[in-house]
């Protein structure tokens, strides 16, 4: 039942309350080992919506979230607040603005997954490259022919533009590097890009993209970033290659530009709205993969997150300051 708080935790009184909102999974060992040890009282919550935060979680010392947006208004109103803990790298559904006007840090995980992420960009791109979806398909309809899919060109010698060269990005260029392509890479934050990355504007990566695979941050200056304008400026031949945040790609110009066959395929593991609409015309597409969001997914690598999420939780409850903080200005005032 939306909104229901389930206690699994219990501490001293007084003891700050974790609250564990808007999983998807219901096994929460890790947590629990963690907070126990701690002695650290939680409780799980299915909250996603600003209404479910603010009629829920009013007791809450710490937010623990996998999905759902924590606005303005919910970190305002909820007056205990300490702490706002993300599962996962991106923190583009928290106002990180108004948490660090009321000095409450919010926390992230951005290590956890970097080899998961890049591997699944790596395998979006070779599946494509190699056109194994619709072999794949054809072959189990019956259709044992090779030539049926189009002509497949080999990728020695491609462009491989990484739109952000950050720790995935690096992962993406290293494991890419073997393959004897030309890696182009774009990022106005760093100045060092890995050996064999060639680091060029954001109008040359697109135009000399036979590829382009996306790893840059969800915020303000990439929303749509990969709008129509974009998209225009790519080859027809390329390929796009989406595992970091659906809003960084219009999805409307991105199904215009396939459909209209200026785009030559798409996988795409993250999108606007997720789920996908089944009615999306994505998911009609031979030359668009879609996966439901799995990039980041491993055994090892989930446990791995949800064990550093109640680590860091713990120690900003501590007085401690976490490993990870996206707004380490709020350490510089007096807590």
């Amino acid at each position: 039942m939306r909104g229901a708080a389930t206690p699994r935790s219990s501490g001293a009184p007084g003891a700050p309350l974790v609250l564990i909102c808007g999983l998807d999974h219901a096994n929460i060992a890790e947590e629990d080992a963690v907070f126990r040890a701690a002695g650290v009282p939680y409780r799980t919550v299915v909250a996603r919506t600003e209404a479910d935060y603010l009629g829920h979680c009013g007791e809450a010392d710490a937010l623990l979230i996998q999905y759902g947006d924590v606005s303005r208004r919910v970190i305002e109103g909820l007056p205990r607040l300490r702490v706002v803990v993300r599962y996962g790298v991106g923190v583009d559904g928290i106002d990180v603005e108004a948490a660090t006007a009321r000095g409450i840090p919010v926390v992230n995980v951005p290590d956890y997954g970097t080899d998961e992420v890049a591997n699944h960009a790596v395998a979006l791109l070779l599946a494509l490259a190699r056109k194994l979806a619709r072999l794949d398909r054809q072959t189990r309809a019956g259709r044992w022919n090779v030539f049926e899919v189009g002509p497949v060109t080999r990728l020695v010698g491609r462009a491989v533009g990484i739109l952000g060269c950050g720790r995935i990005g690096r992962a993406v260029s290293r494991k890419l590097a073997g393959f004897d392509v030309r890696l182009l890479a774009c990022d106005p934050y760093i100045t060092a890009f890995p050996p064999g990355v060639e680091p060029v504007p954001f109008e040359r990566l697109l135009a000399e993209s036979d590829y382009l695979t996306i790893h840059c941050p969800l915020n303000a200056e990439t929303r749509h970033l990969i709008g129509a304008a974009a998209l225009a400026r790519l080859k027809p031949t390329a390929v796009l290659i989406n595992t970091a945040r659906g809003g960084i790609v219009d999805t409307a110009a991105l199904t215009e530009a396939l459909e209209g066959g200026r785009l030559a395929g798409a996988g795409l593991d993250v999108l606007e709205q997720e789920p996908l609409d089944p009615a999306s015309p994505l998911l009609r597409m031979e030359q668009v993969i879609v996966t439901p969001h799995a990039a980041w997914y491993s055994e090892e690598g989930r446990s791995d997150l949800k064990r550093r999420v109640a680590e860091e939780t713990v120690r900003v409850l501590r007085g401690e300051r976490p490993i990870n903080c996206v707004n380490p200005e709020v350490f510089a005032r007096t807590r």
